[in-house]
């Protein structure tokens, strides 16, 4: 089976692996970030807000640090914002209160607003306008919906007509459009706010992020032994036709393991424990 092996893209540097990695993302203009804590979590009962710091990696290797003061979420989400600011959401609401669940920072790491935008969220991406994409998985209804940085609602999937959408598995945020692939059907969903909703049938199953240039599009994940599967495809005028599929490694060739991966426009991101390392396959190269 083919192989194909991830570009190394970013890293954390050395001088912060005493923290922890609460969790980490690629924002939408290609900037890597960690958002570290000096401990792990502890199981059980409520958290106390803590302070965080964010450190930013970009593509050319320069390095930012912000302090994030009082973040409240325990397992938490995190993009930047364009004007510099970050969101961190924690990815379950029962622990907070509504207006809690969902903080924006500004660029010197202070809370300007909270807000909820619903339980059970599977992926929070912020796109180039500083809207919030949320993708939830299936112990909330909602779907798939836009946010303000304000906490206003601006795009919601309920009128979409995206069938199956029981939980998103894959949500690909670029420009000011997002790209899905949602379980139960897998259909392949382009969302642009400002348009209706295309959907092409899909018969791959199963994969946790998605990447699209053109008529091409690249699958990764799946089911069992096809979590690191690599699926390519075309785009027909209503159908996903597979074309090959693979396997995506690390930059030396190993299986990721556990990992996160993140959808952003022709790119793929992958980060694999312990979480100090972002590889990148990119479709369009």
């Amino acid at each position: 089976m083919q192989r194909t092996a991830l570009t190394s893209y970013a890293h954390l540097p050395r001088a912060h692996h005493d923290r922890h990695v609460l969790t980490s993302t690629v924002d939408v203009f290609g900037v890597a970030h960690w958002l570290l804590a000096e401990r792990a979590p502890q199981p059980g009962g409520d958290v106390p807000p803590f302070d965080a710091l964010v450190v930013s990696v970009h593509p050319d290797g320069h390095v930012e640090r912000t302090e994030l003061n009082a973040v409240r979420a325990r397992w938490p989400h995190l993009d930047r914002l364009p004007d510099a600011g970050f969101v961190v959401a924690a990815s379950r609401a029962r622990r907070h209160k509504d207006a809690n669940q969902v903080q924006v920072f500004d660029a010197l790491g202070r809370e300007t607003s909270s807000f909820s935008v619903g339980d059970a969220i599977e992926h929070l991406l912020v796109d180039e306008t500083g809207h919030i994409w949320v993708g939830h998985f299936d112990e909330n209804p909602a779907g798939i919906r836009r946010w303000s940085a304000t906490g206003r609602l601006a795009w919601t999937s309920d009128d979409a007509a995206i069938p199956g959408l029981f939980d998103c598995y894959a949500l690909n945020v670029s420009g000011t459009a997002a790209w899905a692939c949602p379980y139960t059907d897998f259909p392949l969903v382009e969302i642009h706010p400002d348009r209706p909703v295309r959907v092409w049938s899909n018969r791959i199953r199963g994969a946790h992020a998605v990447a699209a240039h053109g008529d091409r599009v690249a699958f990764y994940g799946g089911y069992g032994k096809e979590q690191d599967r690599l699926a390519h495809a075309e785009l027909t005028e209503t159908s996903v036709k597979p074309t090959d599929a693979g396997l995506l490694t690390l930059p030396d060739g190993s299986a990721p393991g556990r990992r996160r991966a993140i959808g952003r426009g022709s790119r793929i991101y992958v980060q694999a424990e312990p979480f100090t390392a972002w590889g990148v396959f990119d479709l369009n190269s």
